[in-house]
């Protein structure tokens, strides 16, 4: 991963809810979707929103570090299904500069918000030295991580807890928009 400084990554994880709805209102005027633009988006950007979801009933934030489920492997999963959300719905708008400044935004805002997250976990968890040698960071690793399999099983109350479901909101609130903008254009 790439080592930002940081008070650079203080500023990125400052930066991000602000970007954050700078990018929506991107995505909002400069989506083109089409039809076939949906079809092919929709699929990748639901399979982030499970990955999300999935790791959201994993996570006991600064309670306990999470090692099962996604995390088994891969250390940064809600990341990774933020990655994934992105593209799919670059790809369901049809719009080539939507996807670079997505790509842009997660180089320079989330990427030093997961070291600076790293930083933190280092110092909340001992454990977290070892699990960070064993997992990838966001390339997911086929074999689990074996003392994963001690690990919590998915809990509905931790994906409440993470509020995960305003990502779905989120979600469904993007993708009603694409439709109504393609059914608008003729698909």
């Amino acid at each position: 991963m790439i080592p930002f400084p940081k008070p650079y990554a203080d500023f990125a994880a400052r930066l991000r809810v602000p970007c954050g709805f700078v990018l929506a209102l991107a995505f909002g005027w400069f989506s083109q979707p089409s039809a076939l633009s949906l079809a092919w988006g929709i699929p990748v950007a639901c399979l982030g929103l499970l990955l999300r979801a999935w790791a959201a009933g994993h996570l006991a934030k600064n309670q306990q570090l999470a090692i099962s489920g996604p995390y088994a492997h891969l250390r940064n999963p809600l990341y990774l299904g933020t990655l994934l959300v992105a593209a799919g719905l670059a790809i369901a708008a049809r719009s080539w500069p939507l996807a670079i400044l997505f790509a842009m935004f997660f180089v320079l805002i989330y990427l030093p918000v997961i070291m600076l997250e790293e930083q933190h976990l280092r110092k909340l968890f001992p454990a977290y030295e070892d699990y960070a040698a064993q997992v990838p960071a966001l390339l997911p690793r086929l074999r689990a991580l074996s003392a994963a399999n001690t690990g919590s099983r998915f809990q509905v109350k931790l994906y409440r807890k993470n509020q995960e479901y305003q990502a779905l909101i989120a979600f469904i609130a993007g993708v009603a928009w694409l439709a109504w903008k393609a059914f608008s254009n003729g698909f």
